[in-house]
């Protein structure tokens, strides 16, 4: 007859011990706190990683990992995960790496052992050559685990830093993120925010009342809606955490496992010489009347789809993903309908920061362009228009994608070389015959070439007007850049999408190298 210890020994007891362990870690360790979860209008980690992942692909990794803290009573509490799930599985069926907070567990908030697992996952990741996503609900650095908390967050940084460029990295935000935790989410390639229920900020709204006396709530401080429309730091903003995880997986479709791979192709039943006829309607000749740009983008993308990142910060650029004839492109565009498309700041980092994104991933970029120049004002000057406008130019200079611009209209001084002239490399450059390529507009040149001519006249008005006519003519005409070579051909509008199809498939294959350097030193 068995003894009790052989009982507990036999390899069936043991497997139910270990599924126990193992049931025990998935449900947390206080069944109320998943209620408390839910009454907040939030999902758990585990919930949510259900959403963004294929079905049943989830590999768990240290599921029964615990602390080894001491002090405060941390020795009593000791649940399994220490308070993230970490893991991998499918997106579409290709390998994603993940990271989820679990709140219910000390408020999310990082330890030692929480943060050497998340350090584990990145490397994971890193090594895999396969994207990384977190999805961050905490609140903190645990703060009686002390120092050891912040260097948890040290090593994240580092291996962020590390990845850059590498593979895409991604960061969900479902709930708070303060103090130095929200410098991870920075130095990733893009942060997704759900309104109401999530926040980032470096000091608090208590902090803020203390030190300046301002009074704040934690949304207006640092919700969804400020940081997609006034701070930038947020590129995309949804009102519920099944929307927003749905877009994550868009937003991987458009995406390369990693900086060796190629975006994936999908064949498309849009056909590729398909006639734009719309865009003669929707681009008015007249250079005063606004439109919206993203009616032309529609219009000449597969099936009309496309990504628009930062949508509601700097409006008067669009920066988006979509597809020509199944190749992913990024797509950035001067938005007439906003401030009539000038280049400003907050345009000029957005641009440089999608550009560069491209740049790393091997997504070809498609720019079409309809500046009236940068934006004039003491402000912009005194904050540094010269600095941060030269981001989006460097950016450009050093991208060694394919490259293709369309002349949509006017293009007009320093802001039409920034955006993608052939003069800064771009490998295809198209016009309209529409477009207006000279340093200003006939109105200002002439009052600047003929001022004399136009105050000495008889009749001012008339001179001006004549001077105007004669301006244009020589020098704004739709084919004079095309005379001198300036780009390669002035093509019909309806002929954009079949133009364009062509010209990205063309430069499949494009093999450009930089010349040897550490790194470069861009404007900041």
């Amino acid at each position: 007859m068995a003894t009790a210890t052989e009982d507990t020994d036999h390899p069936r007891a043991l497997a139910a011990e270990l599924g126990a362990r193992k049931e025990e870690a998935r449900q947390g360790p206080d069944p109320r706190a998943t209620e408390r979860q839910h009454a907040k209008g939030k999902l758990t980690a585990r919930e949510r990683i259900d959403l963004l992942l294929d079905k049943n692909s989830f590999t768990e990794v240290e599921q029964l990992r615990r602390h080894r803290a001491t002090g405060f009573g941390l020795e009593a509490k000791k649940p399994y995960t220490d308070g993230v799930v970490t893991g991998w599985g499918t997106v579409e069926g290709r390998t994603v790496f993940v990271y989820a907070h679990d709140f219910r567990i000390f408020g999310g908030a990082l330890g030692e052992a929480h943060a050497a697992k998340i350090h584990k996952i990145m490397d994971m990741a890193l090594a895999a050559g396969a994207p990384l996503v977190s999805l961050n609900d905490g609140a903190g650095a645990r703060i009686q685990e002390g120092v050891s908390a912040l260097a948890g967050y040290g090593g994240i940084f580092q291996r962020n830093t590390r990845a850059s460029g590498v593979i895409p990295q991604i960061s969900v935000m479902l709930g708070p993120c303060a103090g130095g935790a929200a410098y991870s989410p920075a130095l990733t390639d893009f942060v997704f925010m759900v309104r109401d229920t999530s926040q980032m900020f470096i000091t608090g709204p208590d902090v803020v009342q203390a030190v300046t006396g301002e009074e704040i709530s934690q949304n207006g401080l640092g919700g969804a809606e400020v940081h997609a429309g006034t701070s930038g730091v947020a590129h995309f903003a949804y009102d519920d955490e099944e929307t927003c995880l749905a877009e994550v997986r868009y937003l991987l479709s458009f995406l390369p496992s990693n900086n060796r791979s190629m975006p994936p192709h999908l064949p498309s039943a849009d056909p590729a010489d398909r006639p734009g006829e719309r865009l003669t309607e929707v681009v008015p000749a007249d250079g005063n009347r606004a439109y919206d740009v993203r009616e032309v983008i529609e219009e000449v993308v597969d099936d009309g789809e496309y990504l628009e990142v930062h949508a509601s910060w700097a409006p008067n650029l669009v920066c988006a993903l979509a597809r020509l004839d199944g190749h992913v492109v990024g797509v950035v565009a001067n938005q007439p309908n906003a401030f009539a498309g000038v280049l400003d700041i907050r345009a000029s980092e957005k641009g440089a920061r999608f550009v560069q994104f491209c740049d790393s991933f091997s997504i070809p970029l498609v720019t079409l362009v309809d500046v009236p120049g940068f934006l004039p004002g003491v402000d912009q000057e005194h904050e540094g228009i010269i600095r941060r406008g030269a981001k989006l130019l460097y950016a450009y200079c050093n991208a060694t994608v394919p490259r293709v611009s369309v002349v949509l209209r006017k293009a007009y001084g320093g802001a039409y070389i920034v955006m993608d002239s052939r003069s800064i490399g771009a490998d295809i450059a198209l016009a309209w015959p529409t477009n207006e390529i000279a340093v200003m507009g006939a109105e200002g040149a002439a009052n600047v070439v003929f001022r004399r001519e136009i105050a000495a006249a008889a009749d001012p008005g008339e001179m001006r007007a004549q001077k105007i006519k004669e301006y244009r003519k020589e020098l704004v005409h739709p084919y004079y850049a095309a005379e001198r070579g300036l780009v390669d051909d002035v093509i019909d509008p309806r002929e954009t999408r079949a133009v364009l199809c062509r010209a990205v498939t063309m430069l499949a294959a494009k093999d450009a190298d930089l010349p040897r350097r550490k790194h470069g030193n861009p404007p900041q």
